[in-house]
């Protein structure tokens, strides 16, 4: 059941510290879109262009680098708050920029693997930096605060991909090499202007029975609509997975897309994911409430899987993308659902509870859709159906929204309508 809120002592947000963690996770987001057209392409080169193998390497890939955000993102937590935020955000950002300058120069698959290791890694440090804004950001506004943020990952996704196959366009690695500088940047950045926004007298030592997946997980299962909503949750973010894993290969094998037209199409779909995050999910959320606004959004999300999957030409396929858009109203919706099942001491464990959910959903997608991609447009399939990927991830979709309904109808039930 619901918990009252608290407020802790923050008056309001440092504008400046705020605005440095917005263009960190820009850049951060940036640098991650930037290699995205061409990462997929570049391990094919060294498979001999051959599609069906390079999509299993490639869920291979993505299920390293989950694994990693899955382990680390507690563990770089805790060291958050043992030592501050500002040493692991900095270090994340210059540990960030090496790796994509391993990567640029990787000779093998093997060290293209190892930089993707890495990446993972240094990138589990995107919780230490929504924990940054809970240090300085009073209760009542964190809400605010934290879309502003889901505005920079859309920015990000919209500039990163197109910039991205530009530039692949030009060298497969010219990417990997601007990242690093944009990393690098940041962090120098990072340097002159970041305070500390964790004072000493408010650390805590660092446990290792906290920093791991399981004890972040715990809290989930606390609570019986938690757990539904959270299920719900794990079941999208699965289905998110199709996009990374399979977009690429999907749109240059059945469409003949080159880097350029996936970089502008991956723009388009960060385009219409930061129209909603920034002007269509408050009215939306205002006008049907929070229950019916994530069953919308996840019908949306399922619809829009459908047409990508269906679509036989590009300009259908582009029809999709404003659909599916509408399914970020599901990740607003659940979000405010799930913190009123928590007390307000509990906001911080609940945020890493529902990364390490994420992560996991990171580790185990990979697999499924790019092993089906792989079977069905091999020649062991007893039918060809290249959209078969984005078939699966409507369905995950569609199983999250009977979890969904079933699990808000059991709240109702439980709460009182007014719940």
């Amino acid at each position: 059941m619901s918990r009252e809120a608290a407020t802790d002592g923050a008056a309001g947000p440092r504008h400046g510290a705020v605005s440095f963690i917005f263009i960190t996770i820009l850049l951060d987001t940036l640098a991650l879109g930037v290699v995205i057209p061409v990462l997929p392409k570049l391990i094919e080169s060294f498979v001999d262009n051959d599609t069906a193998n390079a999509a299993r390497i490639f869920g291979l890939f993505g299920t390293a680098w989950a694994l990693m955000q899955l382990f680390f993102s507690p563990i770089l937590g805790g060291l958050s708050d043992r030592f501050g935020r500002r040493p692991v955000v900095l270090l994340s950002n210059f540990g960030l920029a090496a790796d994509y300058v391993l990567m640029a120069l990787a000779p093998s698959l093997s060290w293209l693997f190892i930089g993707r290791v890495i990446s993972g890694i240094t990138s589990a440090s995107i919780s230490t930096a929504f924990a940054y804004i809970t240090d300085v950001t009073a209760a009542e506004q964190r809400a605010a605060v934290f879309g502003k943020i889901g505005v920079a990952f859309g920015a990000g996704f919209i500039l990163g991909p197109a910039l991205g196959g530009l530039l692949g366009g030009l060298d497969p690695r010219l990417p990997f090499w601007v990242a690093a500088g944009l990393g690098f940047a940041n962090g120098l950045y990072g340097l002159l202007i970041l305070p500390e926004s964790l004072p000493k007298e408010r650390r805590s030592p660092f446990r290792w029975k906290n920093a791991n997946p399981l004890g972040a997980l715990h809290l989930l299962v606390s609570d019986r609509v938690l757990a539904g909503l959270s299920l719900a949750n794990f079941f999208a973010q699965l289905a998110h997975v199709v996009l990374p894993s399979t977009f690429v290969l999907y749109a240059t094998y059945r469409y003949g897309w080159d880097t350029t037209t996936v970089g502008g199409t991956l723009a388009l779909v960060g385009l219409f994911a930061m129209v909603v995050q920034g002007t269509a999910i408050g009215p939306i959320v205002r006008r049907f409430g929070e229950r019916r606004a994530l069953i919308l959004g996840l019908a949306c999300g399922a619809a829009g899987f459908f047409i990508f999957g269906a679509a036989p030409t590009g300009h259908l396929f582009w029809l999709g993308i404003p659909v599916m858009a509408l399914w970020g109203i599901a990740g607003a919706a659940t979000q405010a659902l799930t913190t009123q099942r928590v007390a307000a001491d509990q906001q911080g464990q609940l945020q890493g509870a529902t990364s390490s959910v994420q992560s996991l959903s990171q580790l185990i997608g990979p697999f499924p859709f790019t092993l089906t991609f792989a079977y069905f447009i091999g020649t062991q399939a007893p039918f060809k159906l290249t959209g078969a990927p984005f078939f699966l991830a409507a369905a995950l979709l569609v199983l999250a929204l009977v979890i969904a309904v079933r699990t808000l109808a059991a709240a109702r039930l439980r709460d009182g309508p007014g719940r």
